[in-house]
């Protein structure tokens, strides 16, 4: 069952959008603001969001900034909503490379448009941003386990580098005020 979550502060645009959408192997899932939206972001983890760009509580730029923040929410396709695109291009410029953007009032034609766009944009950062993700998942545990090494191992050389860092600091400190009392 493929999750899709319409997040709109009216009732008329989600009707609206539910009925453009295919039925049969979809759940619609609504939101009536930004917060409420996050919220089933986060517990129902949809395969597709549709965002309105002015909404209440938490608005729909606030919603977007927090999905790219968040690299598991990243790889979500997105399909942003507005009544005027200036709205969207204030706060992100074009060419629109982590989302796609419909403008209201749309037909099913141009909804249906929007979201294969959003998949191919998602498909096409996921592969980009995390080859070795993508090759884990696909793969199976050993290769998340050998990721999981890595990082592990990573994080040990940047401990080490640290150490020595600081050891660098106290010596230059040492430097430093010898240096002062010669020529004080």
């Amino acid at each position: 069952m493929q999750k899709i979550l319409v997040i709109d502060d009216s009732r008329m645009i989600r009707m609206r959008v539910r009925d453009m959408l295919p039925s049969g192997n979809v759940q619609i899932i609504e939101a009536r603001d930004g917060k409420e939206g996050l919220d089933l972001i986060h517990s129902e983890r949809p395969q597709l969001i549709i965002l309105d760009f002015l909404l209440p509580k938490k608005s729909g730029w606030e919603v977007y900034q927090d999905i790219q923040n968040t690299p598991d929410l990243q790889a979500i396709p997105l399909v942003l909503m507005s009544g005027r695109k200036e709205e969207v291009t204030e706060k992100i410029s074009e060419p629109f490379e982590h989302f796609a953007f419909v403008e209201k009032p749309f037909e099913q034609e141009q909804l249906v448009k929007a979201i294969k766009e959003a998949r191919g944009k998602a498909t096409r950062k996921a592969k980009a941003t995390a080859p070795e993700e993508a090759a884990a998942s696909s793969q199976g545990g050993e290769d998340v386990a050998s990721l999981k090494a890595e990082v592990a191992q990573l994080k040990e050389q940047v401990q080490t580098m640290q150490g020595q860092i600081d050891q660098l600091r106290k010596q230059m400190n040492q430097l430093v005020n010898f240096i002062k009392k010669k020529v004080g």
